[in-house]
């Protein structure tokens, strides 16, 4: 029976290369916000 502890380990490397894989892996999302009509490079 898996104690506590190894529980809680199991969940931060899970959530540790979740945050990888999405900061790494995924593209970008493009924001949407723009300066008017024209992107001004302020964003």
């Amino acid at each position: 029976m898996p104690d506590i502890q190894t529980i809680l380990v199991y969940i931060a490397v899970t959530i540790a290369i979740g945050f990888l894989v999405r900061k790494f892996l995924l593209p970008k999302r493009k924001s949407k916000k723009t300066c008017g009509s024209t992107d001004c490079g302020c964003h």
